[in-house]
C-alpha cells in the first residue's frame, strides 16, 4: 500500500531548529516530486519546498527562503526538510506529498509549534 509517512515534528522556541521526515513505502521517491505542505489553524495549505524527480531541482516559499532546506535520500526512499532559525509564524501542521502525473499522495501531517 503506497503510504507516506512524516515525523520529526515538536514543539522548540524561536529561532531552534527541527528536521522533518517523509518516509515512502512501496514507491520510490525518486520518480515523483515531493512537496512539504503547512496548514495553520484557520489558514489554507500552501506549498513550503519541492524536490523535482530526476534532476532533484528544489524550490522554496518565500517566506523560509535560506531558512528551510529539502533534501532526498534515495537510499532511504525519505525526503527531508531541515528548518532552521523557526519562527512562531512556522507553527502549523506539516504534510508531505508526493505527485507523478496524474498520482498524488498525501501523509498524515505532523504538527511543529514554535513558541517561547
Amino acid at each position: 500500500q503506497l503510504q507516506l509517512v512524516e515525523s520529526g515534528g515538536g514543539l522548540v522556541q524561536p529561532g531552534e531548529s527541527l528536521r522533518l521526515s517523509c518516509i515512502a513505502s512501496d514507491f520510490t521517491v525518486a520518480w515523483y516530486i515531493i512537496s512539504w505542505f503547512r496548514q495553520a489553524p484557520g489558514k489554507e495549505r500552501e506549498v513550503v519546498s519541492c524536490i523535482t524527480s530526476a534532476g532533484g531541482s528544489t524550490n522554496y516559499a518565500d517566506s523560509v527562503k535560506g531558512r528551510f532546506t529539502i533534501s532526498r535520500d534515495n537510499a532511504k526512499n525519505t525526503v527531508y526538510l531541515q528548518m532552521n532559525s523557526l519562527k512562531p509564524e512556522d507553527t502549523a501542521v506539516y504534510y508531505c506529498n508526493a505527485k507523478r502525473g496524474a498520482r498524488a499522495y498525501w501523509g498524515q501531517g505532523t504538527q511543529v509549534t514554535v513558541s517561547s
